[in-house]
């Protein structure tokens, strides 16, 4: 029993039990100075239960006032933290609640005590092959180095151990409810950790059902959601009818009005349109999922055992349906159909269509950069500025022009070359972009490999512009991985990976620390490889200085390009005489917009 904690007296107890409070053992009943016996009205406390201070008060949630203490609620092996509001707690077990903590109309708060009896997740695959056990303090990389590298037979027996040794711990065999959470108006959070914190408060309320799941600091769930088995990051909202179960959700997203099942989410994910689902898929990201779209469950073999995976800035249009298993590079903008046949979209920044008239797939390399730069700016800055957690777990690279990117295009712009030189007709062809024997056709190709081009240049050169030509130690990696938002060299993941099966990394904690110096060393290693894009481009092992002076010039060029386009193709907006007949005139346009 902690020193802060004391038993009752026997006139506290002959003064509680007047106020309609019982106890199967009043002894195991432990409070916590001061103690207004006041603040406990019409409770039922069974095993042991720790309370914290409590004194005549209120504590409140917007215009809800209530006093604080404990009224008309049956706890049972838990602990409360300092002047907590719980009032019509029908079932409160096995729970340990923070400070400041308001609790008001919930069914049933119940977590099982035993770990071994803590429900797996499983996410990516309907077939349970990549299941991870979720733990309050798991990042998304966590479970995403976890689901993928099943291959890693000792990996995974060493990640299971470690699990267990956190809910081994007294902390891990409790639920638990951080600081200054607001749970309301909820129907069943069974096996359910909520991290919450002064600076940063998560809110239950409005007919919740939770079971097995951790939310993360600063969360919002409300109106009518129904999650199982759950792991979300900081930061999420989940609204408006969700369904959701065997899935991680990454910082920063909403989900709203869908269903989501067994898959992992990168931060800032939006999906929030009715009739949309995801199922049995990988999103990296920075992604958004339009109404009626149909991601997942089409199976085409005999069990369900397929795959979605696609990169970061995945973007199906309205009404896109998918063939598992397909494959997306990132920021893929895919037109409004129903895709024939599994994908393996291989050109990052592309605009896919199912041209049924045709009957060809069309891809169109470097959409984002020719057409839309206004958004793909906007997309580049929005995440980070949108970015308002106060725990920070999970590292994240928000910007779209990046090493993994930049080695997509590297690669995209290999496969153009060769498709071109194929060309006999004057259309390009592509070759393993979709499965079966229609065509593919690339669109404006030659376009599209210019642009990748330029967009190297302008990534490398933000990254390492200055005055002269720089010296760029280290090495540059040309293999990235991205582990829940933050992008690590394959080397160092390897390395990472090798130091938890010998041991050398024995916890979470390490894992996490070693992560966290990853993401320090990163800047520096990003650097290196902007310089070595650069070479690559030159064919160069080295730059001189005429070779910088050239890419200087270039770099201001593109530049003044990309501040051009990003006015041009707002402008299409505000010119489309179909968008702007709405307003009676100018100033009602003006104000709206």
């Amino acid at each position: 029993m902690e020193p802060r904690y004391r038993s009752l007296t026997a006139s506290e107890i002959e003064q509680l039990e007047r106020s309609g409070n019982s106890a199967d053992d009043w002894s195991a009943v432990q409070v916590a100075d001061p103690f207004s016996v006041s603040c406990l009205h019409g409770n039922s406390f069974d095993g042991e239960v720790r309370l914290g201070a409590l004194q005549p008060g209120r504590v409140h949630d917007g215009d809800l006032s209530l006093r604080e203490g404990i009224y008309n609620s049956v706890l049972a092996n838990v602990t409360v933290g300092d002047h907590a509001a719980i009032h019509n707690v029908h079932m409160l077990s096995n729970y340990v609640v923070g400070d400041n903590v308001l609790l008001f109309n919930v069914d049933e708060m119940t977590c099982t005590a035993d770990p071994k009896a803590v429900a797996w997740l499983e996410p990516m695959n309907e077939n349970g092959g990549r299941r991870i056990l979720p733990f309050s303090g798991m990042t998304i990389g966590d479970a995403y180095m976890w689901a993928r590298y099943r291959g890693r037979k000792r990996l995974m027996e060493r990640l299971e151990q470690m699990t267990y040794a956190v809910l081994g711990t007294a902390e891990g065999r409790y639920g638990r409810v951080g600081d200054c959470c607001v749970v309301k108006n909820t129907k069943t959070l069974h096996n359910v950790s909520v991290r919450s914190k002064a600076d940063d408060p998560s809110r239950i309320e409005g007919c919740i059902v939770l079971s097995d799941g951790v939310v993360g600091y600063g969360c919002t769930l409300e109106h009518g959601v129904i999650a199982v088995r759950f792991l979300l990051g900081e930061h999420v909202h989940l609204e408006f009818g969700l369904r959701l179960n065997d899935t991680v959700v990454g910082d920063n997203s909403t989900l709203a009005r869908c269903e989501v099942g067994n898959s992992i989410i990168f931060p800032a994910h939006e999906q929030h349109h009715n009739n949309s689902f995801l199922i049995a898929g990988l999103v990296m990201g920075q992604s958004n999922i339009a109404a009626g779209g149909t991601i997942g469950s089409n199976h085409n073999s005999r069990t369900a055992d397929n795959e979605i995976a696609a990169g970061r800035g995945f973007w199906p249009g309205l009404c896109c349906s998918f063939k598992h298993s397909s494959r997306f590079a990132s920021y893929c903008l895919l037109a409004k159909a129903d895709y024939p046949a599994e994908l393996d979209i291989k050109l990052p920044f592309a605009l896919v269509n199912n041209n049924a008239a045709k009957d060809q797939l069309e891809v169109m390399p470097a959409y984002w950069w020719m057409y839309n730069m206004y958004a793909m700016d906007r997309n580049s800055k929005k995440f980070a500025k949108r970015d308002k957690r106060v725990v920070k777990a999970q590292n994240i690279e928000f910007d779209n022009l990046a090493p993994d990117t930049a080695e997509e295009m590297l690669h995209g712009m290999e496969l153009l070359r060769g498709w071109m030189k194929a060309s006999t007709d004057g259309t390009v062809y592509a070759d393993g972009m979709e499965k079966g024997k229609r065509r593919t056709v690339i669109l404006k190709a030659k376009e599209g490999l210019k642009a990748y081009e330029d967009m190297l240049v302008f990534y490398a050169m933000k990254n390492l512009e200055s005055g002269q030509c720089p010296e760029v130690s280290g090495q540059s990696e040309k293999d990235w991985v991205n582990i829940g938002g933050q992008l690590v060299a394959r080397a160092d993941m390897e390395r990472l990976i090798a130091d938890v099966e010998s041991g050398a990394l024995d916890s979470w904690k390490a894992v996490h620390e070693r992560f966290n110096a990853l993401w320090a060393a990163y800047p520096a290693q990003r650097r290196a490889h902007a310089y070595g894009v650069l070479c690559r481009l030159a064919g160069v092992e080295k730059l001189d200085e005429r070779l910088w002076q050239d890419y200087s010039k270039r770099f201001a060029d593109i530049r003044n390009y990309v501040e051009e386009q990003k006015v041009e193709s707002r402008r299409k907006d505000d010119v489309n005489p179909y968008r702007n007949m709405t307003y009676w005139d100018d100033d009602e346009r003006a104000a709206v917009l």
